[in-house]
């Protein structure tokens, strides 16, 4: 018989799009003692998480709450829900991710026109809004950050030209959410899907949503409650009910609203480490969260061009927790990606379809994004690049990425202040 040893995994420097590093705080939480789902210590806590959620996704809806299962899980509870067979579904698609809202809603039976553009660009606000005007959609699906391309779909004036249209705008916030602003009353928008495993440093494994009374008058039309736990009340004709039990909103707000109706078991576990990376955001300050962030982006591009290198996208444009960077020509890309494995422990990530073998994809997000780590990946990329015989200006691009950092230090003196978030 095979004897197999406790799981002793390698120590990683993650810079990939996600996932990410977890945050130590957010692994000790984990390991805190299973409480069954309905003891009043756990109910607590889900309430808490509740409230933590508005506070990220700057909302005042009364559901905020995640789906127990990774990113798409939220993503097809939410679409499922919502979508009845024959609705109009508007999808702009300028990256994968897109396509995986298309493949979700033609799967619920949908009525799909898609608008696309090049990958590693957007769309202008209008364009998406003439659009919406022409189709006259039940539900506008987009993507807010694509990691595909390292590329950020403004959605500010997008999401008010909805509401006053009466279309529903469901938004992919996976990538976004706890490294950005998201602002989901402000922008109005209905349903916004976030991860764990990306800004906030948690395991994959939840996907924390939240939408409005517009989405619940729909699930409440749709809600059909399972037999086996059913009360009189709940036995009533439904037309077109939710197709999925599992991804079924209606019965989950049940699970999680007063009446705690048994719907799954909850991963416990997993809701301590999303309580307390929320707290973790919330702790730190949404506005300081986002602008170390950017301060961490802003080394990181200095010292790729430094380098000698050249980014695939920049600008208004592009996502601050994601660095898009073009493999030099006569360069093998997964050369470089192994050598940064193998010999320096440091994981980052290729990119799909068109991009594919393209660029590579430097992900500096929640406890992943510190100054340790860009100055490692920038330091262990050249020796690769080196390694591999690419030309490269070879020391500056650590030079450059200190200046970043040792230019802000002294801002931060100058201005009176000491950090006392991650670095």
């Amino acid at each position: 018989m095979v004897s197999f040893q406790e799981i002793n995994s390698p120590l990683r420097t993650i810079m990939t799009p996600g996932p990410v590093e977890v945050d130590p705080r957010v692994l000790r939480a984990m390991s805190n003692p299973i409480l069954g789902q309905f003891d009043p210590a756990f109910t607590t806590m889900m309430n808490e998480t509740m409230e933590m959620l508005r506070g990220v996704f700057q909302t005042k809806n009364k559901w905020a709450f995640p789906i127990d299962g990774t990113s798409r899980s939220g993503l097809e509870a939410v679409l499922c829900s919502v979508l009845e067979p024959g609705d109009k579904v508007l999808i702009p698609i300028f990256g994968r991710f897109g396509h995986l809202l298309t493949e979700i809603a033609e799967r619920n039976g949908a009525d799909i026109h898609l608008m696309e553009c090049e990958w590693g660009t957007v769309f202008d606000q209008e364009e998406i809004i003439n659009e919406v005007k022409r189709v006259k959609p039940k539900v506008l699906a987009v993507v807010h950050g694509e990691t595909s391309t390292g590329c950020m779909q403004p959605l500010d004036k997008v999401g008010p030209a909805c509401r006053e249209l009466g279309v529903l705008t469901i938004v992919d916030a996976v990538a976004t959410i706890g490294g950005t602003e998201v602002k989901v009353d402000e922008w109005q928008l209905d349903a916004v899907i976030g991860g764990t495993q990306k800004c906030l440093s948690v395991p994959s494994g939840m996907a924390p949503i939240t939408y409005n009374e517009r989405v619940e008058e729909i699930l409440a039309r749709r809600k059909k409650v399972e037999k086996g736990v059913a009360t009189d009340q709940d036995r009533v004709n439904v037309q077109h009910p939710i197709r999925s039990n599992y991804f079924d909103l209606s019965q989950l707000q049940d699970y999680w609203g007063p009446r705690r109706l048994n719907h799954h078991t909850e991963a416990t576990s997993m809701l301590y480490a999303l309580r307390e990376g929320v707290r973790i955001v919330l702790q730190e300050g949404l506005k300081e969260r986002f602008s170390r962030h950017r301060f961490h982006e802003r080394a990181l591009i200095e010292g790729i061009k430094a380098m000698g290198l050249t980014l695939f996208n920049e600008g208004a444009q592009k996502l601050p927790m994601v660095t898009c960077v073009n493999i030099p020509e006569g360069v093998d890309g997964e050369k470089v990606r192994t050598m940064l494995l193998e010999q320096f422990g440091i994981e980052i990530a290729s990119s799909f379809g068109p991009l594919h073998g393209k660029i590579w994809r430097i992900g500096a997000m929640g406890y992943s994004c510190r100054k340790e780590n860009i100055l490692f990946v920038l330091s262990a990329l050249e020796a690769s690049l080196i390694r591999n015989g690419a030309k490269i200006q070879v020391g500056r691009g650590l030079q450059a990425a200190l200046d970043v950092y040792e230019a802000g230090s002294l801002q931060e003196k100058e201005n009176g202040k000491e950090s006392t978030v991650i670095k």
